[in-house]
C-alpha cells in the first residue's frame, strides 16, 4: 500500500464538528481514484492528512493515523512527507510564487539538497510530463489558468512523489485544457504513478479510473469500481452524476456507460428500435427560446486592448430582460474583460456599451452597481468584510436597496444561517463562493453575473442555484454565466455566446451551436455527453437507413 488511513478521525481548533470519522481506507500502488463528496464531507481534509499538513499546520484533535509510503505522517514533519505524495490545490496560484517557472520547479528540489546534475534532470523531465518545456522562462503570474497548473503540477512531479493528489482540478478549465491534463495523468497512471483526484465533474476522469470513492459526513460512504459504484443512487450523498449515467438509470438500462462512446457502442449492438431512444434524448435538449422583448445591455462595436494585446474585437451584442445566458469560450477568450464592461469597470475604447439606458462610459461604477449584480470566479478576490453578514449587506445598505426580508431569504437559500458571525476568509471555497452569490443578489439587481457559479459546488448547491436562475427569470431578471461547465450551461441556458480571441464566433440556442462545428472548435468547447450520444445514435439511423434504400 502507498496510503493508509486507519481508524482517523479530526476536527479543526473550534469546531464541534468531525471533518473525519473513522474514516479506515487503503490505496494501493498504480491505481487511479476518484474520490466524490458533497461540499463539507471531508475531502480536501483528507488531501491535507495524506500530505502532513493536518495535523502539523492545521491544528485540531487528531485520531488514529495515516501513512504514506511507510512513513506515519504524524511522526515526521511535513518536509519528509512532500516528496513522498503531493498535492495539487485547487488554486494553482496559491503554490506559486518564484519569478520564473524554472525557478518554481527548482525550488522544491534545493531543499533536498540534490545535485545540480539530478535537479536538471528532474527538471527536463517533469517539465515535458506536464507539458510545460516551452514555459521555462516565463513568469507564472503571465500564465493561463490551465498553465498555470501545469507548472504546480510539474513542481509536484519533480519531487517524484509515490501518490500525487489533486483537489478539483478540472474546476477552472476549458474544455481543451482538461482533455490536456486528462492526457497527462493518464500518462502518469500508466507509468505507475498513484493518482487520487478529488471532484465534483466526475465525468471528466471517470473513464481513466480503477476505483470510486464517496465520502459522506467524513466518512467512507461507497467504495469500489466506478461501474459497481455508480449502479448506485448517490445522489442522497449529495454528488453531481453525470448526466449519462442518470439517463442510464431512467431508462433502466442494464448497463453503466462511463463516456458517450461506451454508451453509443453499447446501444449500436441492440436489437431494440432506436426511435424511443432517440426521441427521449431529443426531449432532453434544451431548446427554449431565446428572449425577444426589452433589451437592458447593448453593445456596439466595442473594442478593447490592454497595452498592445487585443482582448475584445467589434464586439456586437444585446442581452434580454428575463433570459439567462451561457457566455463560453477558452481560457484567455476575453470573458472577464467582456463582462467588466457591463459594470463600468472597464470603458471601451471604441464603441459603446448602456446598461438599463445608462452609458457605462459616462455612467459611475457606484449607480451601474445598482443594476449589476457580480459574483466573480475567485471569492478571495470580492471578499473584504470581518464578518459573512457584513459581507452580505454592505452592498445594499450603501446602494440604499437594503430590503431585510430579500436578504434573511438569501442567507437560508444559500446555508449561510451558520456561518454569518464567522470570517469569510475561514470558510472553504464552496462556502465563500456562497457569500459572493448572496452579496450579487442581495441588492436585488437587474442583471445577475455569475463567474464560473459551479465551481467547487455539490449537487445539493447545483439544485438550488438551477431552480434560483429560474425564479430569478421568472422575476424579470437576467442572469448571465460565464462557465466551463457545459453541462449547467446546457441545463439552464436559453442561449450560448460563444468568444474565441475576443470576437463572437456563436451567439444562438444551445443545439443549434453545438451543432456549429466552427463556432465549438474555435470556443475550444466539447458538446454535452447527451448530444454526443444522440449525434452518434442518429448517425447510426441515418446509416441504417440508406442501406435499407439501397437494398
Amino acid at each position: 500500500m502507498v496510503l493508509r488511513f486507519e481508524e482517523v478521525s479530526y476536527r479543526y481548533a473550534g469546531s464541534d464538528t468531525w471533518a473525519l470519522k473513522n474514516l479506515d481506507l487503503t490505496v494501493s500502488p498504480g491505481e487511479a481514484v476518484l474520490m466524490a463528496g458533497a461540499s463539507g464531507s471531508g475531502k480536501s481534509s483528507f488531501c491535507r492528512s495524506a500530505i502532513g499538513l493536518i495535523p502539523h499546520f492545521h491544528r485540531g484533535e487528531f485520531i488514529g493515523s495515516v501513512t504514506v509510503d511507510n512513513i506515519d505522517t504524524r511522526k515526521n514533519p511535513v518536509y519528509k512527507i512532500f516528496g513522498r505524495a503531493g498535492l495539487l490545490f485547487q488554486n494553482p496560484d496559491a503554490q506559486l510564487f518564484n519569478r520564473t517557472v524554472e525557478a518554481e520547479i527548482v525550488y522544491g528540489l534545493e531543499s533536498l539538497g540534490l545535485s545540480p546534475s539530478e535537479m536538471e534532470e528532474r527538471l527536463e523531465w517533469a517539465s515535458s510530463a506536464a507539458g510545460i518545456s516551452d514555459l521555462l522562462h516565463r513568469e507564472p503570474h503571465t500564465l493561463s489558468g490551465g498553465e498555470k497548473q501545469r507548472v504546480a503540477l510539474a513542481s509536484i512531479l519533480a519531487l517524484r512523489p509515490k501518490v500525487l493528489l489533486l483537489d478539483e482540478p478540472f474546476t477552472h478549465l476549458d474544455a481543451e485544457a482538461n482533455e490536456t491534463l486528462c492526457s497527462i495523468l493518464r500518462t502518469l497512471y500508466r507509468d505507475g504513478l498513484t493518482v487520487v483526484i478529488v471532484e465534483h465533474r466526475l465525468q471528466e476522469f471517470l473513464p481513466e479510473s480503477s476505483r470510486l470513492l464517496v465520502l459522506h459526513q467524513g466518512r467512507l460512504a461507497q467504495d469500489g469500481p466506478p461501474r459497481e459504484v455508480l449502479r448506485n443512487d448517490l445522489t442522497r450523498f449529495g454528488i453531481t452524476i453525470p448526466s449519462l449515467i442518470r439517463l442510464s438509470h431512467q431508462l433502466e438500462w442494464p448497463t453503466v456507460p462511463l463516456s458517450a462512446h461506451e454508451a453509443a457502442t453499447w446501444l449500436k449492438e441492440q436489437t431494440l428500435s432506436l426511435s424511443n431512444d432517440l426521441q427521449i434524448l431529443s426531449e432532453r435538449q434544451l431548446l427554449s427560446s431565446r428572449g425577444d422583448g426589452e433589451s437592458i445591455v447593448e453593445m456596439e462595436d466595442v473594442s478593447f486592448s490592454y497595452e498592445k494585446t487585443l482582448a475584445l474585437r467589434h464586439i456586437h451584442m444585446r442581452l434580454y430582460r428575463g433570459e439567462c445566458i451561457a457566455l463560453m469560450g477558452r481560457n484567455g477568450a476575453g470573458k472577464t474583460t467582456l463582462i467588466k464592461h457591463l459594470n463600468g469597470l472597464l470603458k471601451p475604447q471604441r464603441g459603446s456599451v448602456r446598461v438599463l439606458g445608462c452609458d457605462t462610459a459616462r455612467t459611475p461604477v457606484a449607480q451601474l452597481a445598482r443594476h449589476v449584480g457580480f459574483a466573480w470566479q475567485n471569492a478571495n478576490d470580492q471578499l473584504f468584510q470581518p464578518t459573512v453578514r457584513d459581507e452580505v449587506l454592505t452592498g445594499p445598505r450603501t446602494l440604499k436597496t437594503y430590503d431585510p426580508a430579500w436578504c434573511d431569504i438569501l442567507f437560508e437559500r444559500f446555508q449561510l444561517g451558520p456561518l454569518l458571525e464567522r470570517s469569510p476568509f475561514r470558510l472553504s471555497e464552496g462556502e465563500k463562493k456562497r457569500v459572493c452569490f448572496a452579496s450579487a443578489l442581495s441588492g436585488k439587481p437587474e442583471l445577475v453575473i455569475l463567474d464560473e457559479p459551479t465551481a467547487g459546488q455539490d449537487e445539493l448547491f447545483r439544485r438550488e442555484l438551477v431552480t434560483l436562475i429560474k425564479e430569478l427569470r421568472n422575476q424579470g431578471k437576467t442572469v448571465l454565466l460565464v462557465t466551463h461547465d457545459i453541462e449547467f450551461a446546457a441545463e439552464t441556458a436559453s442561449r450560448w455566446i460563444v468568444l474565441a480571441e475576443g470576437e463572437i464566433v456563436g451567439d444562438e440556442r444551445p443545439e443549434i451551436i453545438m451543432n456549429d462545428r466552427r463556432a465549438m472548435e474555435r470556443g475550444g468547447l466539447r458538446p454535452t455527453q447527451l448530444f454526443q450520444l444522440l449525434q452518434a445514435l442518429e448517425d447510426r439511423k441515418g446509416g441504417s437507413d440508406e442501406r435499407s434504400s439501397s437494398s
